[in-house]
């Protein structure tokens, strides 16, 4: 089989592209706007994309044409919170991908605890297995011809690590990390199974 993506309409791309690349790790991305209100959003496109300097890559797409709200305080207030989502939160992260109208916190809407970050004025989900605050790089829009989406650039500053997810030597211990990552459609996968090979 092959697929001459020039063929495709946008839809049908954008299901053989979430349904192929998999899994998908999830940012669960809190900003905060000018006046204050939280908002709360998970965005399986993205990717760690540089160590140096540390930044993030995540594709935010329109809503009817504008800017999301996570788009939008970002480039308003230049900082942002990236939360992986482990086990116990899959539902509330789902819950928090609900569309509310403009001004409106998921935190609230969904009842998600939070608690303040160390060194941005954003709040960070409670109880998150990693939570990395960010600073704004770059917002760039993307295709620039005719844009559909927003790709932010998140230069990492902390990170909040659960002591619980490391291992005896200080490390990540993907047993206890266990993530939730993004496949095709509806369905969901946890980090629990993996395998280990030596590089070359």
């Amino acid at each position: 089989m092959q697929l001459d993506f020039s063929r495709l309409t946008p839809a049908d791309a954008y299901r053989w592209l979430t349904s192929t690349v998999t899994p998908r790790p999830i940012a669960w991305v809190s900003t905060r706007s000018r006046e204050g209100i939280s908002n709360l959003a998970p965005f399986s496109f993205f990717q760690v994309i540089s160590s140096d300097p540390p930044t993030l890559l995540i594709n935010v797409g329109l809503k009817d044409g504008a800017p999301k709200d996570t788009a939008r305080n970002a480039e308003e207030t230049g900082e942002l919170v990236v939360q992986l989502v482990g086990a116990g939160q899959a539902h509330a992260m789902n819950a928090s991908a609900a569309v509310l109208p403009h001004g409106h916190s998921e935190f609230e809407h969904c009842a998600i605890a939070s608690e303040p970050a160390s060194l941005v004025d954003v709040a960070r989900v409670k109880g998150a297995p990693i939570a990395f605050e960010c600073r704004v790089a770059q917002i760039q829009p993307y295709p620039l011809a005719s844009p559909n989406c927003y790709l932010i650039f998140a230069e990492v500053l902390l990170a909040h690590i659960d002591d619980a997810v490391l291992d005896a030597r200080g490390r990540i211990d993907p047993a206890r990390l266990d993530l939730v990552g993004r496949l095709g459609g509806i369905s969901y996968a946890y980090t629990r199974e993996r395998f280990e090979m030596v590089r070359p």
